[in-house]
């Protein structure tokens, strides 16, 4: 027998090798020769795919494995093997055995699976289970759960994304495309001579607009242009970076003595605080989080943190508009309430501090945990509980590319004592972690499904609240996709309570990632196929697009600095009549840091080169 066996390698830099490969094909009647695949020329050039004849002295029946093994000539030389395609002799049928992974060292040898999806209970050779043992047993040593801190959700054990298995890696491209994208945003505004100005304010607002150069976009420029207005600071609590943290208020909070009398003025005149209370047209954004926060200090200077609490009206013709601000979450004579009838600079301010607080909960909370952390066990999970002939690794595994380098990534960079988040970011250092910590104990699982959250938030009818309306079509799509997949592996409830792979998978999930979070509320087993399919929703919308809502418009709302300040250098206002200019410059964010968070919004936020369906 003479099978034609096709194999494709990777199309990213450096798939190819020199090294010699060996395949060996493996069906239930015995094995193929060991067979050097080796034509005329070069073999296993990137992108390319090879044809090749593999002999058997007998018929090897159905297909099971391929076997590949590589060996190094002269130097090692890592090979990304996509798939091996096998024709039979004399039939119409071939086998495709998907690969997608890494070949890393000399006498490597890896099996691969026909590519179709089967679950552990369609599985009946005893090489087939075998097979799935072995590949789970060996990704258990490779992936392995790390404590990353106290109270935080576990992770992937590795100090840097250096640790990872090559298989977990960004691809050449996207790896020096990342790096390079930071490079090039600093040298940029360095070339200015801006980035270097430690601790120097700017003079005054306009003088933001130099670092506005070639980092800009149309919404970065309206932003710039209409931040001032109370209608925008309004609509970026319902289509900005964080845009879920507005809620009904049907009784003022009792620590934010707001009266009537105080905003009248705000209201259409035919109707009173009481009243629009009652009609439901009053919202509440609280950032209680953020009390007792300790700040951080940079180049021996403390930085400072509000909680403010903000009262909107949903006025009927000008929209969302804040009607009044206290940057406490204690009313005193130090922590006044702050009205659009204050003097202008007065309130400016405490709109700008409203929006320091946006920064830190969006970063750190709705982008950083309730994304990132949330994806990542996820990930783990899946990595180390379902081979890749399993239905649901086929599912979730395009959604989890790069997730473990983006995150180790983010650990060593951007929230370390050296990182990123330290130089510039008030809750940089002892407060960020601290900050998720108080966020994960109040994490629930329905919080993370969009018709649960707009529910229980009371914003249902928010009008212009385009994030819900979009949040809930793509959602719908996903269930709607999953739940057609689901449905086409598992015909009823009992047969995903006796998936053992699945059962394993959910209490890695729920046991050792989400572990010391009280009130989650994710079971530890899958009982039936709704509970099944509402997970993975959830999976793959929060990796997809809640993770763009919160990722993808950083830059936008964040590259006029003054609109979302990454940290503040002076205490908020306590006196609304000592507001001034110089006050508002001194208390903004310096040249420097100005330009580093420019530049980190465009790195983390533009679009990836290499992004599915750009």
């Amino acid at each position: 027998m003479e099978y034609k066996v096709t194999v494709a390698t990777g199309t990213s830099e450096y798939s190819g090798t020199n090294n010699y490969i060996y395949v060996t094909l493996v069906g239930e009647r015995g094995e193929s020769e060991r067979t050097v695949l080796d034509n005329p020329g070069l073999d296993f050039r990137r992108g390319a795919v090879d044809d090749y004849t593999v002999k058997s002295s007998a018929d090897l029946g159905p297909l099971i494995l391929v076997r590949l093994e590589k060996q190094k000539y002269w130097v090692e030389d890592n090979w990304f093997c996509r798939y091996v395609k096998v024709s039979v002799p004399g039939q119409r049928c071939s086998y495709t055995f998907p690969c997608y992974r890494w070949l890393v060292g000399d006498k490597v040898v890896v099996e691969l699976r026909e590519g179709t999806a089967k679950k552990i209970s369609d599985d009946t050779l005893p090489l087939e289970i075998s097979h799935r043992k072995a590949e789970l047993q060996e990704r258990q040593k490779i992936y392995r759960w790390l404590a990353w801190a106290p109270s935080i959700p576990k992770c992937i054990d590795a100090k840097s994304e250096a640790d990872l298995p090559q298989d977990a890696r960004f691809d050449n491209e996207k790896r020096s495309d990342f790096v390079g994208s930071l490079h090039y945003a600093l040298l940029e505004l360095s070339l200015k001579k801006l980035a270097i100005k430690f601790g120097k304010s700017w003079n005054d607002l306009d003088d933001f607009k130099r670092i506005f150069w070639k980092l800009r976009s149309p919404i970065a420029e309206y932003t710039m242009n209409h931040w001032k207005e109370d209608w925008f600071f309004g609509y970026q609590f319902l289509n900005g970076s964080n845009p879920r943290m507005i809620t009904k208020c049907k009784e003022l909070p009792s620590n934010f003595p707001v009266t009537g009398d105080m905003v009248q003025s705000s209201l259409i005149p035919t109707t009173t605080l009481k009243e629009e209370l009652k009609e439901g047209n009053i919202f509440l954004v609280d950032y209680a989080i953020m009390d007792g926060i300790p700040a951080n200090v940079i180049r021996d200077r403390i930085q400072h943190i509000a909680s403010p609490l903000c009262l909107l009206y949903e006025h009927p013709e000008k929209g969302l508009i804040p009607i009044a601000i206290q940057l406490g979450q204690k009313p005193d004579k130090d922590t006044p309430i702050f009205l659009p009838s204050d003097p202008p600079l007065a309130w400016l301010l405490a709109k700008m501090w409203v929006r320091h607080s946006e920064f830190q909960v969006f970063q750190l909370l709705s982008h950083l945990l309730r994304t990132h952390l949330v994806v990542e066990v996820i990930c783990v999970s899946t990595l180390r509980q379902l081979p890749a002939v399993h239905p649901i690794y086929k599912l979730l595994t395009p959604h989890l590319r790069y997730t473990l380098e983006i995150n180790c990534r983010g650990r060593t960079q951007l929230l370390s004592m050296d990182g990123i988040f330290k130089k510039v970011v008030s809750t940089g250092g002892d407060g960020l972690l601290i900050l998720a910590q108080r966020e994960y104990k109040v994490l629930t699982y329905r919080s993370l499904q969009p018709k649960f959250d707009f529910l229980d938030r009371g914003v249902t009818k928010l009008k212009d609240y385009f994030y819900r309306d979009h949040s809930m079509m793509l959602w719908n799509v996903i269930q709607n996709f999953v739940s057609g997949i689901v449905s086409l592996y598992y015909k009823s409830d009992s047969e995903v309570e006796q998936d053992s792979e699945l059962q394993a998978w959910i209490h890695d999930v729920a046991v050792e990632g989400f572990v010391d979070v009280p009130h989650f509320g994710l079971a530890s087993e899958l009982k039936t196929k709704e509970e099944l399919i509402t997970l993975l929703s959830v999976a793959i919308f929060t990796s997809t697009a809640q993770h763009a809502a919160t990722n993808n418009g950083q830059f936008d709302w964040c590259a006029w600095v003054p609109n979302t300040p990454c940290t503040m250098r002076h205490p908020p206002p306590t006196d609304k009549d000592a507001v001034t200019m110089g006050m508002i410059m001194d208390t903004l964010p310096d040249i420097s840091q100005s330009c580093v968070e420019m530049a980190i919004t465009w790195h983390l936020g533009r679009a990836q080169p290499d992004a599915v369906g750009q």
